[in-house]
């Protein structure tokens, strides 16, 4: 039995070619029995919608249809064509079909022009060429069954070939098509933007266009010119385009659609009738006369016709196409329409567009040829694997970028390459068309070099990753010979001792320094010279304020006031552990028995037990404005929902240059709940106040405290 989808299609020819589509079909069929898509439905439909595009969209010949079904039936196995007796021509075009399907992308260096020429010297007969542009327009249309790796990559292939082609065949429907498909997958949500306006304004569209022929009807009437009228929007991709290009929103998009006047004439009116219309259109409308654009007496090369205008309707500039019957069918099917015009035959119009085609393929006009993928081009690249996969990569990318696009480790190992045959080394940019081999070494290992060349996030991403974990290895073994040490000493190191020491050798975080150690940079013997060292105390007695200054002499100065006539000779601070005050904070000092005086924020959770039953050994104590301040250790507690959070909490540290001491992650409690304490260190509170709010601010934090 015939399914109804191929009985749809013979209806467009006379029995006998219906007779030869038929037998091409059930030896496709049976040919392909068994074989499936992506989506495991039958890949006879694949060929059964090609076939549609063929027949019913472009209007080819029977002979061109039965060759779709011919060449998936034979590609694998040419010997099957030996069943087919029907057509000869549908023979030939399956052998040319079958030919072409063996060029791989990389031998066009992803060109049009050289694709176009492969193509040509496969086959003569340009309908193969058009053949293949309706299967790759089956294929988009199914993209979304593919892989997403499959679907980069026949979009790239989309763009960068098929769409030049469709655009010199002068098959503009398809090339639309195309176009929109390839924005639909390449950047769905401007898609979607764009698509959905276009919707949402379907009804001022509608309601312009009965404004713009109001005033009309009753003059174009009076002159006899019979005609109809269309209202064709912009594709989503020209507007897509248009708004990169100029740096808009589709707002201000002002030509989104045009409105195109059909007029009904013999071929020998065609032209004077189109200016008559023109003429009535800007009487009655102000015209932009710049975007004045005719092709009337002197078509396109690929045989396009029409006059194209702008004029202004109700303050809105809006395109006007005026072309004839024929015209028109030209321009929407390339020529090759499935119909016969004022007793033209359909194969006389056929044969002049396939001459056409066929100049196109042999000699294409440069001038006219307008390159779709211009800016994709300018913002990636399209290389080769040795098997001849297609890999996008951003422009600028380096042979190390496209070594780890393929795997990480491959990255990590990298030594160089072979970009077309040709030593590389992993410097390397890369130009659309490589063909790419990555040259590894087990001794490879990276470094931080590799992040001043390389332009891809997966790349930049692995490198410090792996950088990181090599920091922490050295880290790590630098603190336990540290920690030894202070034990062979009998000695221990505060946490103002580790700051003052990252200070010293001007490092940014504690893991740089044991890291430093890990790989003997630092000798452990000079830190224990600087743990021994300790710079004497600044003290007054007098009525004047008191500078007083921490035992390590890092900087941080306050001043005690009023101290009246006391001795207060040799005292030195300390800041609280139970408060840890920060530059900037509101404090207070406690004199001690042992230790000095301790400097406590007045937000202290002892404050008030302090002051209420120590009143005398309490002093007023401000910071000095010219302090030369270091950082200060403060305790953080961070409820969050999720663990993935404690990398965005790093985040936010690290954005204002803050040093992390210590950060634990405690288990989820009932509520489902994860506490972090964090213990970092900061110059003063004003930078303290702003991690704090660029924690809250993170999605998945509940709640932030100081300790």
């Amino acid at each position: 039995m015939i399914p109804d989808a191929i009985n749809k299609i013979c209806v467009e020819y006379n029995a006998e070619d219906a007779g030869k589509i038929i037998e091409a079909y059930k030896l496709a069929a049976e040919t392909l029995k068994g074989r499936t898509r992506h989506n495991n439905h039958p890949f006879l439909e694949h060929v059964v919608g090609v076939a549609r595009i063929v027949s019913a969209e472009i209007g080819l010949d029977a002979q061109s249809t039965a060759a779709v079904f011919l060449h998936e039936a034979s590609r694998q196995n040419p010997e099957v064509l030996e069943q087919y007796h029907a057509s000869d021509t549908a023979l030939a075009l399956a052998a040319g079909l079958n030919k072409i399907s063996q060029i791989k992308p990389r031998d066009t260096m992803l060109e049009a022009d050289r694709y176009r020429k492969l193509i040509a010297s496969y086959s003569s007969d340009p309908r193969v060429f058009i053949i293949k542009l309706a299967d790759r327009l089956e294929v988009m249309r199914s993209l979304h069954i593919f892989p997403k790796a499959d679907q980069a990559r026949k979009n790239a292939e989309t763009m960068l070939l098929y769409i030049p082609l469709a655009h010199q065949a002068g098959l503009y429907n398809i090339k639309s098509e195309l176009e929109d498909l390839w924005l639909r997958y390449a950047n769905p949500e401007s898609w979607r933007a764009i698509t959905n306006y276009l919707k949402a304004t379907e009804n001022d569209r509608n309601a312009l266009v009965e404004s713009f022929i109001k005033p009309l009807e009753a003059t174009i009437s009076a002159k006899g010119i019979k005609y109809h009228l269309k209202a064709r929007t912009k594709s989503a991709y020209s507007i897509w385009k248009k708004m990169q290009v100029q740096n808009i929103p589709i707002s201000e998009v002002y030509d989104v659609f045009a409105i195109r006047f059909i007029v009904d004439v013999p071929p020998q009116k065609e032209i004077s009738t189109c200016w008559d219309v023109f003429a009535l259109v800007t009487e009655n409308y102000p015209q932009d006369e710049r975007r004045l654009r005719q092709w009337l007496d002197r078509p396109k090369p690929n045989g396009y016709q029409s006059l194209h205008c702008t004029v202004n309707v109700s303050g809105q500039w809006v395109e006007v196409q005026i072309r004839s019957e024929r015209m028109d069918y030209e321009a929407e099917l390339g020529g090759a329409a499935h119909w016969s015009y004022k007793g033209v035959k359909r194969d006389v119009l056929i044969g002049d567009w396939l001459q056409r085609v066929r100049n196109l393929m042999e000699t294409p006009d440069h001038s006219e040829y307008l390159d779709a993928a211009e800016n994709l081009l300018q913002q990636d690249v399209f290389v080769f694997t040795p098997d001849g996969e297609l890999r996008q990569l951003r422009a600028g990318a380096t042979a190390l970028d496209f070594a780890f696009d393929i795997h990480s480790n491959l990255g990590l190992k990298c030594t160089g390459g072979l970009v077309n045959g040709k030593m590389v080394s992993i410097k390397e940019p890369l130009k659309t068309g490589d063909l790419v081999e990555i040259i590894t070494s087990k001794n490879q290992k990276p470094n931080e070099d590799w992040l001043g060349f390389v332009v891809t996030s997966k790349a930049r991403t692995k490198i410090k990753q792996k950088l990181k974990e090599r920091e922490n290895a050295l880290a790590k073994a630098g603190k336990d010979i540290l920690d030894r040490r202070l034990k062979n000493w009998k000695m221990t190191m505060a946490d103002d001792q580790l700051t003052a020491l990252i200070k010293k050798y001007k490092f940014r975080t504690a893991n740089e320094l044991f890291g430093a150690i890990g790989e003997g940079k630092i000798d452990v013997a000079e830190i224990k010279s600087e743990l021994q060292r300790e710079a004497p105390a600044a003290v007054a007695v007098d009525d004047r304020p008191i500078t007083i200054t921490r035992k390590d002499n890092s900087g941080d100065y306050l001043e005690i006031g009023g101290s009246g006539s006391r001795s207060l000779s040799g005292v030195e601070y300390k800041l609280a552990k139970c408060c840890n005050p920060v530059y900037g904070d509101d404090v207070f000092g406690f004199v001690t028995i042992n230790e000095g005086i301790k400097i406590h924020r007045l937000a202290c959770p002892n404050a008030a037990r302090l002051i209420e039953n120590y009143p005398h050994r309490v002093q007023k104590v401000r910071w000095k404005k010219d302090a030369a301040t270091s950082s200060s250790q403060v305790a953080l507690k961070v409820i969050v929902d999720e663990e993935s959070a404690v990398n965005d909490v790093l985040g936010v540290v690290s954005t204002y240059h803050a040093l992390v001491r210590k950060l634990l992650t405690g288990s989820r409690n009932k509520r489902g709940e994860i506490e972090i304490d964090a213990t970092i260190f900061v110059s003063s509170n004003l930078m303290l106040d702003k991690i704090l709010a660029g924690l809250r601010k993170l999605k998945n934090v509940r709640q932030v405290a100081r300790q």
